[in-house]
């Protein structure tokens, strides 16, 4: 995924159902365009609207939650990372709804966090983990850590090397996957026809011992 920073526009965008049912809208956007702030608004809202069928209960719907990575410096907060509810304007601490959180992380200031070396917790911190292995301009042996040290992230790695080869590269990976496929599909026959064949030696009465000494010799043969 270092690619994905080092783009020209918007090249991911993501939805996802969280096992909790929150429904999550993640979009990264490379240029500034001015608009992250009504284009989230758009994209929140309508994924929050399209969860209710006619006649549903309004209570039925779910929280939406957009997530929303930027390659330049946007909000103008201190921190990289950002939260937004919709609150009273004078008494902050009341939140109308926790329907609806907007999520901004600022790249240009994550960057200058790692430059300064003053992130606190550093490769502990997934979310620190995360924008490494977004970030094109990361150390290669800090990307390689964090794909050892998260199995989700491991797993993003994977999939985006996947979607990212030459087509002659595709080709010869989905040979590989069908190869591997048929490898592992003869293997379980095998330990299913051999489960079987233990199965047919215990109903005729043969012992364990029996039946290892069977095993042995047709090995052996």
């Amino acid at each position: 995924m270092a690619e994905i920073m080092g783009g020209k526009s918007c090249v991911l965008d993501v939805r996802a159902k969280m096992p909790s049912g929150e429904m999550v809208n993640v979009e990264v956007q490379i240029r500034d365009q001015k608009n992250i702030d009504r284009r989230s608004l758009f994209y929140l809202s309508k994924e929050y609207v399209r969860q209710l069928n006619a006649g549903g209960d309004y209570i039925l719907l779910p929280d939406v939650i957009a997530i929303n990575i930027v390659n330049y410096d946007y909000p103008k907060t201190q921190s990289f990372h950002s939260c937004f509810h919709l609150r009273e304007d004078t008494e902050h601490e009341i939140i109308l709804t926790e329907a609806l959180e907007i999520h901004f992380v600022n790249m240009v200031k994550y960057r200058e966090l790692v430059r300064e070396g003053s992130f606190k917790h550093g490769l502990k911190d997934p979310l620190f983990r995360w924008l490494t292995w977004l970030d094109k301009s990361s150390p290669l042996e800090l990307l390689e850590e964090v794909v050892k040290m998260d199995s989700s992230i491991k797993t993003a790695d994977k999939r985006l090397f996947h979607v990212t080869q030459s087509e002659e590269d595709m080709i010869a990976y989905d040979r590989y996957l069908i190869a591997e496929c048929d490898r592992i599909s003869e293997l379980n026959e095998g330990i299913r026809r051999q489960n079987k064949y233990i199965i047919d030696l215990i109903n005729q009465g043969l012992t364990t011992e029996e039946i290892k000494q069977r095993l042995e010799q047709e090995e052996n043969n």
